[in-house]
Parts: C-alpha cells; structure tokens; sequence
C-alpha cells in the first residue's frame, strides 16, 4: 500500500507543478466575465501600413487566447501582402463558422480579443515573395479544412505548424504554449515545425522535440515542458519562455542584441 500511496502523491505533485504555471496567469487575469464583444480588437501598430511598404510581407503572430484558454495557450495566425498590394491577407483558424480556415483582408497586428499580438517572424522582399506562393499551396493542401478541436488539435496552432512545415522561408520557432503545434497530421514523427530538428508527437497528448531553434521540450497532456539553449531559457506551462534572449528575433542578430530579461509569452 506504500508504493501506490507513493506513487499517487508523486503524481498529484507533478500534476499540480505543470498547472502552476496556468494557475498564476489566471489569477492575474481581468477577463473573467467579459463578454468577447467587449474586448480589444484594435491594431497593434507593429506591421507597415501597406501604403508605406511597397515590398512584399509575411508575418507570424500570437497571442494570449481569449478567456480560460489564454491561462494555458496562445493563438497563432499568419499575415501575408503581396508587393504592391493595398491591404494585407489574414490567415487563421478558428472553431466558428462552417469552415474553420479563414484567409481574408485585415489588420495584421490587431489584439487577440483584449490580448496584444507578439511579431514571431517577419519576412520582407523576394524572400516574402516566394514565401507568399508556398503558403497558399501548403493552406490548401491543409488536412484538417473544416475540423477544430480547442485540445490537443487540430486548432489554429495546428494550422500554423503544418504551414512553417510546408514553407522553408519560415524559419519560426513557436512558442511552448501554443498548444496544438505537436498534433501531427501523419504518424507520429516529424520535423519540427523549424526545420531544424524533429519531433515524436501521439496526437498532442504526449511527445518529445529536439531542435535547435526550439530547442527541447517535454508535452505531456498538451502542456509543455522544456530548455532553450541558445536564448538561454526555460520553457514552462502557461507562463512560457522565460530566459535572456529573446527566441523569436533573427538569430543573427543575437551577437549585437542587448541581453534583457524577459518573458516573452505571457502577456
């Protein structure tokens, strides 16, 4: 009786540890009892307005979901313009409407129902170009059209790693909370969504990825668990990356940036 007793409150713990994280962001939260329509849906300011940039862009953004599921997970979308182009394309799932892809004109950067959005890669010129025809091939070749499940997927996130995956100009690294990233389309290995390593992934329940740009992370229920090496951080549930280098900017540029600390995600 002594071993199961073990076992059971070692479980309990560690349960309760990997909830830690969306148990304080929910404390600090003031969207309880807010109804969507309230909420802040306004442009952000981080993208070029179309009239001031000719060249042809594509951005990744996220944010904190709206209500409960912003204590555990961001949503993720995709902005493209074309050059020359008069207004940007949004690129997204939800779970309303008939069809749970959406690629239409919008503000690129608006907040994420009372949550603001995060820049997560930004391409511009030839590259964004050539990017923009593989997006629209890899959108319409997405598996799972009509199909949203909030946990462990197929939702938004899904939809932006089968994207990145598809396109080799989009060298992103998601965050930790964008729960439904490691729901795999076909078996349960793959590349990650980088590029630059691999993944093991049964349904988003449960997986294990090693990369360099994302470094490695532990999922276990959706929720994960990791080390970044290179931003020289951790990677907790519901709270994010928390480190010394920010994870999403040019890696190029990390010899002559400024090392500040932060926490990236947990806005």
């Amino acid at each position: 009786m002594i071993k199961p007793l073990r076992w059971l409150i070692r479980t309990t713990v560690f349960l309760l540890v990997l909830l830690a994280g969306p148990a304080l962001i929910a404390a600090c939260s003031s969207q309880a009892g807010q109804s969507w329509r309230d909420m802040d849906r306004s442009s952000a300011g981080i993208a070029p307005l179309p009239g001031h940039a000719t060249e042809a862009i594509v951005q990744v953004y996220g944010a904190r979901a709206f209500n409960w599921r912003g204590h555990f997970a961001v949503h993720t979308w995709i902005a493209t313009k074309e050059r020359g182009a008069s207004s940007y394309v949004v690129h997204d799932v939800t779970g309303w409407g008939y069809q749970a892809v959406r690629s239409r004109p919008g503000e690129p950067d608006t907040a994420w129902y009372g949550n603001p959005p995060m820049l997560l890669a930004d391409l511009r010129g030839e590259k964004a170009a050539a990017a923009i025809i593989s997006i629209r091939s890899a959108i319409a070749a997405y598996p799972y059209p009509n199909e949203y499940t909030a946990w462990p997927g197929p939702n938004s996130n899904t939809f932006v790693a089968w994207v990145i995956r598809q396109v080799p100009e989009l060298d992103v690294a998601l965050p930790n909370i964008a729960i439904g990233k490691d729901y795999l389309s076909d078996g349960v290995f793959a590349k990650a969504p980088s590029g630059s390593g691999y993944q093991f992934s049964l349904n988003g329940y449960f997986g294990l990825m090693a990369s360099i740009r994302e470094g490695v992370e532990l999922n276990i229920l959706g929720l994960n668990i990791g080390i970044d090496p290179l931003a020289l951080a951790v990677k907790l549930p519901g709270l994010g990356h928390i480190g010394l280098r920010d994870p999403w900017i040019d890696r190029s540029t990390w010899s002559t940036t400024p090392v500040t600390k932060q926490v990236s995600d947990a806005n």
